[in-house]
């Protein structure tokens, strides 16, 4: 499913895996802008001690492994778009 140049996708219609990742990107895109927003408007009203006070703890320990764990893919996926961008060139 990963075309070696975009080119590939001029003239042609998407599969129906292609089209299904779309949708999915889209989605992720938005729930990531959800998630920045509200994070944001947190810092912005609130003590981060007191956020560290009032949380469950357990919640706010597996909500920061799970942000890890996301930072890290995003992280490897720049990487790939950095690689593909240099050896296209």
């Amino acid at each position: 499913m990963t075309p070696d140049h975009p080119d590939e996708f001029t003239g042609r219609p998407l599969r129906i895996e292609e089209v299904r990742l779309v949708a999915d990107l889209r989605v992720m895109h938005a729930k990531v802008d959800d998630l920045h927003i509200l994070a944001k408007r947190l810092q912005e009203l609130h003590d981060e001690t007191d956020i560290v006070t009032y949380a469950d703890k357990a919640v706010l320990a597996e909500d920061i492994h799970k942000v890890d764990e996301l930072y890290l893919w995003f992280v490897k996926l720049k990487e790939m778009a950095e690689q593909i961008k240099r050896k296209r060139g």
